[in-house]
C-alpha cells in the first residue's frame, strides 16, 4: 500500500508541475493589493494530496500567493492545525480578518468558493 501511495503521489507532483494553469494578469497595483490580503491567508496541506493539489491549482489561476504549510511533513505546521482548526485534515484554510479573528476551513470545494467569491470581484474603474 505504501508504495501505491508513493506512486500516486509522484503521479500528482508530476501533474501538478505539467497541468500548472496561468495565472490571472492583473496591473501591478491590484496585484499589490491582493498579495496584501493573502497574507492573512495559511493554507495547510500535504503536497501529493489530490484536495489540496485542487485548491493549489485554483490559487494559481487567480494569481493568489498564498502562504502554504506542509501539515505532513512539519510538526509545528500539524500542531498549528490541530491547535487551531482542532482536526488533522487537509486541506484547511486558516483566515484571519483583519481584526484578528481567525476561521479554519476545510473542504476544497468550500476553500475554492471562498477565495473565488473573495478575490475574483472586478476591479473597480
Amino acid at each position: 500500500m505504501a508504495v501505491i501511495r508513493w506512486f500516486l503521489g509522484l503521479i500528482i507532483l508530476a501533474y501538478e508541475k505539467l497541468a500548472s494553469p496561468k495565472g490571472v494578469q492583473r496591473d501591478e497595483a491590484h496585484q499589490a493589493q491582493i498579495d496584501e490580503e493573502a497574507k492573512g491567508l495559511i493554507l495547510y496541506q500535504y503536497k501529493a494530496c489530490p484536495f489540496c493539489l485542487k485548491v493549489r491549482l485554483a490559487m494559481k489561476r487567480q494569481s493568489l500567493n498564498v502562504e502554504t504549510r506542509d501539515a505532513k511533513r512539519s510538526e509545528s505546521a500539524r500542531e498549528e492545525l490541530m491547535a487551531g482548526g482542532g482536526l488533522l485534515k487537509v486541506p484547511c484554510l486558516k483566515i484571519v480578518e483583519s481584526n484578528g479573528t481567525e476561521t479554519w476551513m476545510y473542504e476544497s470545494s468550500d476553500i475554492i468558493a471562498y477565495l473565488e467569491k473573495r478575490f475574483d470581484a472586478p476591479m473597480a474603474a
